[in-house]
């Protein structure tokens, strides 16, 4: 793996910047993470393409990553490239059937402002929920009820070697929590279709969702979002506080006494920290009920990563 002949070479020729050895306690809502051997942020396709050719050329592995709200970094950091995407990718636009077209770099509550704006409804489920519209679409983001994918009329995406590729919001199979676009492809841009509504009845049901998740989960605490995904029929956090965990610390890492499948770091918590955590979680939760839960965050740099 040759690292410094990839960041020698994508130095000089990207739009971009390319930091060597960032730390990534910089980039996560966890405020945690070691440093990543790169950090790549692509502001044109072009960068795009260049950087991922320069890096298979040069055995380095990279990972797309947007406003890191659902990832944890180990403390050693990771040895590859993380790749961002930068201004050509913040867009957002409306067309003549009220669609909003969107870059996947754009914050997905900037979105949500933007078509309130423009007094357009079908994003106030999404009001409070953190980091980027590519994001939201891999994850497909949303509540127990209301979901991004059901209003997704067209995604595009970047396949390394390949280029362009689109994907009509119907032929994608949009699953609990994530989706079937290739996690090889970066997601450039999404259409969402939206509607026009009023716009007091639109403010209204934004205030209302914002209230809802400020009343139920710690939003003021450094953490990733839920940690774990539902099993089938039951709820992560009521499984986890039925097992007394909530409160739970190790270092500084602790499941939240608000909401129990939030981990927050207190404040100077390690990536091991919240690991530990998690799995002590796992292992209680299956002890007492023999359900396996499945975490939603994404790890980087761990040895089983």
């Amino acid at each position: 793996m040759a690292v410094a002949e990839a960041y020698a070479q994508l130095v000089s020729v990207l739009k971009g910047t390319v930091l060597a050895n960032e730390r990534m306690q910089r980039h996560t809502s966890y405020r945690i993470g070691g440093p990543a051997a790169l950090y790549i942020t692509c502001d044109t396709l072009a960068d795009i393409r260049v950087a991922t050719e320069v890096l298979a050329c040069e055995g380095v592995p990279w990972v797309i990553m947007g406003r890191g709200t659902n990832v944890l970094v180990s403390d050693e950091g990771y040895g590859g490239a993380v790749l961002t995407l930068g201004n050509e990718f913040k867009r957002f636009a409306v067309d003549e059937n009220a669609n909003l077209h969107v870059g996947a770099a754009l914050l997905l509550q900037r979105a949500i402002s933007e078509a309130f704006n423009r007094g357009l409804s079908g994003l106030e489920f999404a009001v409070g929920i953190p980091g980027t519209v590519g994001g939201a679409i891999s994850m497909n983001a949303g509540t127990a009820t209301h979901w991004i994918g059901s209003i997704v009329d067209e995604v595009i995406t970047y396949r390394p070697g390949e280029g362009i590729k689109r994907y009509a919001g119907e032929d994608i199979c949009w699953y609990y929590r994530c989706c079937d676009i290739p996690m090889s492809e970066i997601i450039l841009e999404t259409s969402l279709k939206l509607g026009v509504a009023n716009e007091a009845r639109v403010k209204d049901a934004m205030e209302s969702a914002l209230a809802y998740r400020k009343s139920k989960q710690p939003l003021e605490a450094l953490s990733c979002g839920s940690v774990f995904r539902n099993p089938e029929n039951c709820k992560a956090a009521e499984l986890i506080e039925s097992c007394g965990l909530k409160g739970y610390t190790c270092g500084q890492a602790q499941v939240s006494p608000k909401h129990a499948n939030f981990i927050v770091n207190l404040g100077d918590a390690t990536a091991n920290d919240v690991a530990n955590v998690i799995v002590h979680v796992m292992d209680e939760v299956r002890r007492r009920y023999g359900t396996e839960l499945r975490p939603e965050v994404k790890f980087l740099g761990f040895a089983s990563s």
